[in-house]
């Protein structure tokens, strides 16, 4: 076993987005740091998100994208390291990108691009990366001692950075969650997020038979909606707005899912009925949908009705079609779970923790920042600005 005998100013749990990000601006504050990563190479999660394009930030980020027992704590991280602080350091590095839709931010080339721009940061400001560096444990104290398969390392400020539990096999792990409880800090329930629907009732070989097809849909779960792209797959639900649905969804709970989320269907229909009278009701749904989502839903639901004229529906059947389409409702099984889920909702009780510096309020010289603090982004890049966020404040912050 090695002993560092050196005392680091800064040491950091984790190399991904938000713990490289503390690295950097404790470093260019003139502080010597050290990060500890448990995976092969750093900032996985990163290389991976946004289909290997990596959706670095959201143009239109505010705190009314994000999950947690408290909406306002995120905001003074946001406002002291902004969405277009970022970009103007992705712009410095000279890194192609696009907006995709809604503000997404996506890399022209690859995901790599991200990455190598923080690890050129992190040469630049002199910050040591240990890889394959597992923790086993942390001594808090005025200086920490963090323990490791690599020896044991000594400092002033600690910052965890070590994720949630989502993806295990790129890193997630539970461990910044037990330092939390180490120091007696309340950790709210978490549970999968920005995930995959899963159904085992009658549904299952219905979505299975429409795997790959793709509708716009608005999702409903509680007071929560959204509109975009849902996906069939082979065991239920995916796609954007499942995705983002799933972190409003309780077990348990319905969900309602409007098919034709900008048509009423009831007075079209009716409108329709008179207009055309002698067209299928399968070719007046497949006007409005993929031909094959409407043969098989019609085969589901109303199979008596498939090879009908909208003449032949009655005013009563129309209700009832209307009612099906714009108001489905359906009852999941589970989610997919951490093994496909992009975040982990619940962490770290931002009460415990100074909104300005991602400081523990009864421990100052120790902080948590990204996905194992309970605040948690929609889809489209608003979980990366976070980490930038509160990987900065924390960084900033050490005196």
């Amino acid at each position: 076993m090695t002993h560092d005998s050196k005392t680091w100013d800064v040491l950091v749990l984790g190399a991904g987005a938000a713990g490289l990000m503390a690295a950097i601006t404790a470093a260019k504050r003139g502080h010597s740091v050290l990060v500890l990563e448990r995976a092969n190479k750093v900032g996985k999660k990163i290389l991976m998100s946004g289909g290997g394009r990596c959706n670095f930030t959201n143009m239109y980020a505010t705190a009314e994208n994000y999950l947690s027992q408290n909406r306002h704590f995120c905001k003074s991280a946001m406002s002291q390291y902004t969405v277009w602080d970022f970009i103007d350091l992705v712009n410095q590095y000279d890194i192609p990108y696009h907006e995709k839709e809604l503000g997404q931010l996506f890399c022209d080339r690859s995901s790599k691009d991200i990455v190598n721009m923080l690890l050129d940061e992190c040469a630049d400001q002199g910050v040591s990366i240990r890889m394959t560096c597992e923790t086993s444990t942390v001594d808090f104290g005025d200086v920490h001692q963090v323990d490791t398969n690599q020896g044991s390392f000594k400092a002033r400020h600690l910052i965890v950075a070590t994720g949630g539990l989502s993806i295990p096999k790129m890193g997630g792990s539970g461990f910044g969650y037990q330092l939390a409880e180490q120091l007696s800090l309340k950790v709210w329930p978490k549970r999968a997020g920005l995930v995959p629907l899963v159904f085992s009732d009658q549904y299952k070989l219905l979505f299975a038979s429409l795997a790959g097809v793709s509708v716009e849909v608005t999702a409903t779960a509680g007071k929560q909606s959204f509109t975009h792209k849902m996906l069939f797959t082979h065991r239920g639900l995916s796609g954007p707005v499942v995705l983002q649905i799933s972190s409003y969804w309780d077990l348990g709970d319905p969900l309602t899912i409007d098919l034709m989320p900008h048509v009423v269907v009831k007075e079209v229909l009716i409108r329709a009925k008179k207009e055309q009278a002698n067209q299928s009701l399968l070719l007046w749904l497949s006007g409005h949908w993929p031909k094959q989502l409407a043969q098989a839903w019609l085969a589901f639901h109303y199979p008596e009705w498939a090879q009908m004229q909208l003449q032949q529906l009655s005013h009563g059947d129309c209700e009832q079609l209307a009612q099906s389409i714009n108001q489905w409702q359906l009852k999941p099984a589970a989610t997919e779970g951490y093994r496909t889920a992009e975040v982990t909702l619940g962490g770290v009780d931002t009460d415990a923790l100074s909104s300005k510096t991602m400081a523990v309020k009864s421990q100052p010289n120790v902080y948590f920042i990204g996905e194992v603090v309970d605040v948690t982004g929609h889809l489209g890049g608003f979980n990366f600005q976070w980490a930038w966020s509160s990987g900065f404040a924390a960084g900033n912050a050490i005196p």
